[in-house]
């Protein structure tokens, strides 16, 4: 196969059925997303079966716990996919929508309509779900699509590209609308990122190692996810009750996502009475602790404990490994945050209006949280059916991007005959 010759033929194709995307009404693009739903539950068995063999390949060739987390296709993780496809129908459709309509002096009207942005490219490891979030959030919002995820799911991805497209044609909409690669080969992507012709935007959801490549090579412009550094605060004034828990479902609920957290600050006022009771809980879970010194004075005696480096305040574990450190207050701990957080999502938890309000204001993530777990920063748990990825850029998009940030805004002006003088 000559992959750019492959990869441009797909670019065509996208860029030919963007036009019908766009064009389509909503009643179409719903039926689309409501067939494909509804193949994904006829044929759950078979896909089951082919994350099996994903998953078996990937067992042989070593690929990280996290990453087979991730890979993982469970039968509720096809019913979460079906939910998701069936709320991003329930939603307003965006497209078309004109705001902010103004009459200016000289008579006009001027105003903004939502529009599709044409092509997207969604470059992605390990996870199939995200192929169907892709594909449904694109056509909801009248975009083509061109997924390429990792080749850990080739199979999986491949059973779920023929379901998605047997949605498209049974609504009338080309089946070229939603592409998945069906490739393996790394070139794919060199070529993906390099073809502004085609493609109007990429979307990369993985490592740093592929975050840095795409932005050394790409020539298309992206919406970025670089990685989770998450936080979780305990403030002096926090409800110990409701900081156990959610300490514990920050960390422990799943190792592999983005929005795990990965650093806990504790007041110091606090964390005598509550580090060894947050212990308890991580060793049963087998959690390693990597604690400054102060906290390590505190946690002596726990079975997973190491002191932290410098390093660990930047690291990404995707792991049962978590930072401790404890600061003085909360102008020490949004200090920390904004100065080792990759910008995703940062939580608080007290009972202080002020502090929570301060922290709200002052901490410059994409998501940040009071009195709740990290891992709702999903587009699922924030009401928007499903996700194309979370943003950490602050340019096009910001935090889960769904289908607003699938779209942009073009001026858009109406007259009665007037003329500039």
């Amino acid at each position: 196969m000559d992959i750019t010759e492959y990869m441009h033929t797909i670019g065509r194709q996208a860029r030919g059925a963007s036009r019908a995307m766009a064009r389509a009404d909503s009643a179409t693009r719903n039926r689309a997303l409501l067939l494909i739903a509804d193949a994904i539950e006829r044929d759950a068995a078979a896909l089951v079966e082919a994350n099996a063999r994903d998953l078996a390949a990937a067992r042989e060739n070593g690929l990280a716990p996290a990453l087979l987390d991730r890979l993982a296709l469970s039968d509720k993780a096809i019913a979460t996919m079906v939910e998701g496809l069936r709320q991003i129908v329930a939603l307003p459709d965006p497209i078309g929508e004109i705001s902010n309509m103004k009459f200016r002096p000289s008579g006009i009207q001027v105003g903004q309509m939502r529009v599709p942005l044409g092509v997207i490219g969604i470059i992605y490891e390990a996870r199939p779900n995200v192929t169907v979030d892709a594909a449904g959030l694109c056509i909801k919002s009248g975009n083509a699509a061109i997924l390429r995820g990792g080749s850990e799911a080739i199979h999986c991805n491949r059973a779920l590209a023929l379901l998605v497209a047997e949605g498209l044609r049974g609504a009338g909409l080309p089946e070229h609308g939603v592409q998945v690669v069906d490739t393996t080969d790394r070139a794919a992507v060199g070529t993906l990122i390099t073809m502004p012709d085609y493609v109007d935007v990429i979307v990369p959801r993985g490592g740093k190692g592929l975050i840095a490549r795409l932005m050394q090579e790409a020539t298309v412009p992206m919406i970025k996810h670089l990685d989770g550094i998450c936080h979780v605060y305990i403030d002096a004034k926090a409800d110990i009750e409701k900081a156990l828990p959610i300490a514990m479902n920050a960390k422990t609920h799943r190792y592999g996502t983005c929005n795990t957290m990965e650093t806990l600050l504790v007041a110091r006022a606090i964390a005598p009475s509550i580090l060894p009771r947050l212990a308890e809980l991580y060793a049963a879970k087998e959690v390693e602790l990597r604690a400054d010194p102060e906290a390590l004075a505190i946690l002596q005696g726990y079975p997973h404990l190491a002191a932290a480096s410098e390093e660990d305040w930047r690291t990404e574990y995707l792991a049962p490994i978590l930072a401790v450190k404890i600061v003085d207050g909360i102008d020490a701990a949004i200090e920390h945050i904004n100065t080792y957080s990759s910008k995703h999502t940062d939580a608080i938890v007290t009972e202080d209006y002020s502090d929570a309000m301060r922290f709200l204001r002052e901490v410059d993530s994409a998501s940040v949280m009071v009195n709740a777990s990290t891992r709702f920063a999903d587009g699922f748990e924030y009401g928007l059916g499903a996700e194309i990825g979370i943003s950490n850029d602050k340019l096009h998009a910001r935090g889960p991007v769904g289908l607003e940030g699938l779209t942009s805004l073009k001026y858009v002006v109406f007259g009665h005959g007037e003329i500039r003088n």
